[in-house]
């Protein structure tokens, strides 16, 4: 699990929070996400089942894609598809993946690399491994996050974002324990490249076997934490967490998490996705790639895509080039 690495000596040090003037926020649930396929026919696990809406808001949806060693001829992407009404934020950990959409909007990730797409009005897109992959197999690791609109933006013109690792602001514990890739949003005053029409923070965090990494955190954001990979524990109540499990907060300005001192030599560390937004609290309708507001803004949504009004798939692919 490469995805972006750092001397940490060299990085901003993250502050640690004052226990006098901060509130550790507590750990409301872990839960652990079940194990499905999607696309063409790749593993995934649904990291947000059987969490309330309440509690993810804005989030509404979030796949761990792999991670999966695949044989030549296995790699698997999804056919061209239809969204509105909301944002796929794709971030790339391990292998290559490409992005095609009919607003013109198209890329290769790699390791470390995020794709941000915001539907909003409705666009269809295509993702899918390179034919070098394809033909090779290798491995492949990634997370989709979806990330509602507010109603005032439902309808906005589509955009798409793509983001290079090598773009996302870094920093490190105060003893050098814990690596801190933010992606999105503001976080320990560093501030990452993605553009969000929602505020939000998304951040990747990688922490060594027995450290502990303390977080500032925006007190009118919710909080989630989804380990990736590994073992450790959340909040002060140290509640165990592992690869494939979503920890939910409660109120207040200051996550912590620690990793456990042994790890398997195949996840040597806790690395664990970071995510919090600023809830929305209006009312959402989804069936399938359309969230909206009401029942009635998803017929629409149908009616407008089966008349071709999301666009066109390309007449031909363009080279893949990696």
């Amino acid at each position: 699990m490469p995805a972006i690495t750092a001397d940490v000596l060299t990085l901003p040090r993250i502050p640690a929070p004052d226990p006098a003037t901060t509130t550790e926020r507590p750990v409301r649930s872990v839960t652990t996400a079940p194990s499905g396929f999607e696309g063409e026919g790749f593993p995934v696990r649904r990291a947000f089942a059987s969490v309330p809406a309440a509690a993810l808001d804005p989030f509404i949806h979030m796949d761990q894609m792999g991670e999966v060693e695949y044989a030549p001829g296995e790699p698997k992407g999804t056919p061209w598809h239809p969204h509105r009404g909301f944002e796929t934020v794709t971030y790339m950990i391990d292998g290559t993946f490409e992005h095609r959409d009919s607003n013109g909007g198209s890329g290769t990730i790699l390791d470390g690399d995020t794709q941000w797409m915001t539907a909003g009005r409705g666009v269809l897109h295509i993702e899918r491994p390179p034919e070098q992959l394809v033909a090779s197999g290798g491995l492949f690791h990634g997370v989709q996050l979806w990330v509602n609109l507010p109603r005032a933006q439902k309808l906005v013109a589509p955009r798409y974002q793509d983001i290079r690792g090598k773009q996302a602001a870094l920093a490190a514990s105060p003893d050098g324990g814990a690596l801190v890739r933010v992606i999105a949003g503001e976080l320990a005053g560093q501030r990452g490249p993605g553009a969000t029409s929602t505020p939000i923070t998304m951040a990747h965090a990688t922490i060594s076997p027995g450290a502990r990494l303390a977080l500032p955190w925006r007190a009118d954001f919710n909080a989630l934490v989804y380990a990736l990979a590994g073992t450790g524990s959340v909040g002060s109540e140290a509640r165990p967490v592992r690869k494939g499990q979503l920890a939910v907060f409660g109120r207040g300005d200051v996550l912590t998490l620690a990793a456990s001192a042994a790890q398997a030599s195949a996840e040597p560390a806790l690395e664990v996705l970071l995510l919090g937004g600023k809830p929305l609290r209006e009312p959402m309708v989804q069936y399938g790639p359309f969230v909206m507001n009401t029942k009635e803004e998803v017929i629409q949504a149908f009616e407008d895509y089966q008349a071709g009004r999301f666009g066109v798939e390309p007449a031909e692919d363009p080279p893949r080039t990696v």
